[in-house]
């Protein structure tokens, strides 16, 4: 096969699936303990407090589709986007000490996983709210057109999404008024703990999206050349004003729907199957298979678990919001009503 991208590219792409991979990992074990969740009894104190959605399998997905946007570029995503949001360029640490509910979190210590954001790098924020990050970027692309930007929007959402109002309503939006805005269905077959194909009728993403004119292509999410090379083409097509574009990527959520949920629901071999095409796995391989030595992709895969060993370790010694601080950046009814 034919490379689809530079070996130089490619290694960049491994580098940010790794930074990503590595952070999940490690926000996962944070959250263990002090949670109890799915018949699992609480044990020891946790980091982080509650469960996290980890973004563990689809990797290529948000680091193929974030590589052609540029920081002027807005970007929502879901409950499950910490890949999205440390793929847009925002701080991994800033995002440690978020998860933690520390004051120098993106959102200090308030938010918490679901709810990060980082507008200085064009992030517009996780949405705790299935679909709701839709019309949100439909919203920011048409609010570029109006002010005569060059930008674009692109909302992330997963499978279970589609059945929601906001995915019909925002495509018809977007597609009406040629908006600059692609959507990306980031499919891991599952909603919560029920398969999405028992739920979802027709053939999926794409043919919804075509069904109101939105050009749309279907991409194998593991790939991660292929997810970067489809995703530019649209991207592309959606820069050059001809507008919206959806891309449809199949993926799967390796770990279950939140990080203490051990995903007793799943078939073992299913999981099995789906570990065999781990996005960092092939990705290593396309790389060895391309020439670059076992050492350099180690290497790239340290220096990524150093990265989050230090964030680590930051969030633990930041301090933790100030008491006053709970009456500030809310919304005030008048009258002090908040005190």
């Amino acid at each position: 096969m034919q490379p689809s991208v530079p070996e130089s590219t490619l290694l960049e792409l491994f580098r940010t699936m790794c930074r990503i991979r590595a952070f999940e990992d490690a926000a996962e074990e944070a959250s263990k303990g002090g949670v109890a969740a799915f018949g699992q009894q609480a044990a020891g104190s946790a980091h982080v407090r509650g469960p996290l959605h980890l973004s563990t399998g689809p990797e290529a997905v948000a680091t193929g589709v974030c590589a052609h946007l540029h920081t002027e570029d807005y970007l929502t995503s879901t409950h499950r986007g910490h890949g999205h949001t440390i793929a847009k360029g925002a701080s991994l640490e800033r995002m440690m000490h978020e998860l933690f509910g520390k004051a120098s979190g993106y959102c200090g210590g308030r938010g918490g996983s679901m709810h990060i954001a980082d507008f200085s790098v064009g992030m517009l924020g996780a949405n705790g709210v299935v679909a709701a990050g839709i019309p949100i970027a439909v919203g920011a692309a048409q609010s570029m057109r109006i002010q005569g930007r060059d930008a674009i929007a692109v909302s992330f959402f997963g499978d279970g999404a589609i059945n929601r109002g906001p995915f019909a309503e925002g495509l018809n939006w977007a597609a009406a008024f040629s908006l600059p805005v692609l959507f990306v269905c980031e499919d891991n077959q599952w909603s919560a703990t029920t398969r999405t194909g028992a739920m979802s009728a027709g053939e999926g993403a794409a043919a919804r999206a075509r069904g109101f004119g939105v050009e749309a292509t279907a991409v194998d999410g593991n790939d991660i050349e292929a997810v970067y090379t489809a995703a530019g083409a649209l991207l592309a097509d959606v820069r050059a004003g001809r507008g919206p574009r959806l891309l449809h990527a199949r993926t799967y959520r390796i770990k279950g729907h939140v990080s203490v949920d051990p995903a007793a629901y799943r078939d073992p071999d299913e999981l099995a199957a789906a570990l065999e095409r781990d996005p960092v796995l092939l990705a290593s391989e396309r790389l060895r298979a391309r020439g670059v030595a076992q050492d350099r992709i180690g290497a790239i895969m340290q220096a990524a678990r150093d990265e989050v060993a230090g964030a680590l370790e930051s969030a633990k010694a930041a301090p933790w919001p100030l008491t006053d601080a709970a009456f500030t950046e809310v919304q005030d009814t008048g009258a002090d009503r908040w005190q």
